[in-house]
């Protein structure tokens, strides 16, 4: 039997190239359902896992699952906005605390999530370095979007428009970074914080601008009529908000009727959840509530279904792949031979030259079963780091 082993073995590692083709074939062939079946299994854990921490959402009418995308993980077009004065009907109800979320502004990329100091106890972030935000212009970078924009405290990171013309006459806004979170594996790792008046100014709301009432000012002024000042296009806005220039900062207009994105509700108590959805279910309500874990299982019920076709699409490819190597070694066979006749003619029995060629296959699908368990290894125990990787990414 070793004899047998040995010359499949030496014949293998003389067609070294064939070998490694159809290993790795039969590899990915073995290895791809269990790969999928991994990745969605994680990603499902990690989805429902975030969705499973936020009780509830509040938004304006439109699509919940555009809303928990949204307000969870920063990746999708910012869901339509409502009034921030809700964030105070919610707080009055003593129902439930209120978080309120403002997202659609970046920073080279990375998500600008304005929010309250709230947020950070909810989902249980931690400075790793620096402090958190204490004035309107100040910003905590996550763990990805410090390394990211290879900014850390003491720096300064500056917010992108909209669009590449930016129509509405809004300034890139220069933030100070005054702190780092530790990282989460979340999407959280990815956001530049904010609080909600900063968020405002991003977006155009409030600004500060140079003291039109002082004489450096008067090139920029066109009328005065007493108190009333009235001045052109020419006159300077801040586009960075510091110690000396904060209380230049103003907002025209109710800050309750401001937007916000989102607001993540916590009830006190599951009854009290139960109240405060009943408040909201009206059909021509401007507000409506959703919980994201149930939005979030029905689209993975939605994905699950699409895996079985795809597991199916799979197993079918497989097949084809598993018929055209048994093709492989039949056409080799026949084009060996004249070396089966030789092995035959030097006293080769029919069955030891059979045992051969089954051993040369046996150890082409060991060596390939070897290796989609290697890889299933590898990707079961850094399968978060990988799935971290992509989501981040």
């Amino acid at each position: 039997m070793n004899h047998v082993l040995y010359l499949a073995w030496r014949y293998l590692v003389f067609n070294r190239w064939k070998t490694g083709i159809l290993i790795a074939a039969i590899t990915v062939i073995l290895f791809l359902p269990l790969a999928l079946e991994l990745v969605l299994d994680r990603s499902s854990e990690r989805l429902r896992a975030r969705a499973i921490e936020t009780p509830l959402l509040l938004g304006a009418p439109g699509s919940p699952l555009e809303l928990v995308l949204g307000a969870l993980y920063f990746d999708s077009e910012p869901p339509a906005t409502l009034e921030y004065g809700v964030t105070a009907d919610v707080t009055a109800s003593g129902l439930a605390t209120a978080i309120p979320l403002h997202l659609g502004h970046r920073v080279a990329g990375q998500p600008v999530v304005g929010t309250s100091p709230d947020y950070f106890t909810f989902r249980q972030l931690r400075i790793a370095a620096g402090r958190p935000a204490a004035i309107s212009g100040e910003a905590v970078l996550g763990a990805a979007a410090a390394q990211a924009l290879q900014a850390g405290p003491g720096d300064g990171v500056v917010t992108a428009p909209e669009t590449v013309f930016d129509v509405t006459g809004t300034y890139p806004i220069r933030l100070n970074v005054v702190g780092v979170l530790a990282p989460t594996g979340t999407p959280d790792d990815q956001a530049v914080f904010v609080d909600m008046r900063t968020a405002w100014i991003i977006g155009g709301i409030g600004h500060g601008h140079e003291d039109l009432g002082q004489p450096e000012a008067s090139g920029s002024v066109l009328k005065r009529d007493g108190e009333n000042i009235v001045a052109n296009a020419a006159v300077a806005q801040y586009r960075e908000i510091t110690a000396e220039n904060l209380g230049e900062f103003h907002f025209h207009g109710d800050i309750a009727t401001f937007p916000a994105s989102a607001i993540i509700t916590v009830p006190v108590d599951q009854k009290s959840g139960v109240l405060l959805e009943g408040r909201y279910q009206e059909p021509d309500a401007p507000v409506r509530i959703a919980r994201p874990v149930a939005v979030m299982d029905e689209l993975l019920a939605t994905v699950f279904t699409v895996r079985q076709y795809v597991l199916a699409a799979v197993a079918l490819v497989g097949l084809a792949t598993l018929a055209t190597i048994a093709l492989v070694f039949l056409l080799s066979i026949r084009l060996r031979r004249a070396e089966i006749t030789t092995m035959t003619r030097i006293g080769a029995a029919p069955g030891r030259v059979a045992a051969i060629l089954g051993a040369e296959i046996l150890l082409v699908l060991v060596a390939s079963l070897m290796l989609a368990g290697l890889l299933t290894a590898l990707a079961t125990a850094w399968g978060d780091e990988l799935f971290r990787w992509i989501l981040l990414a």
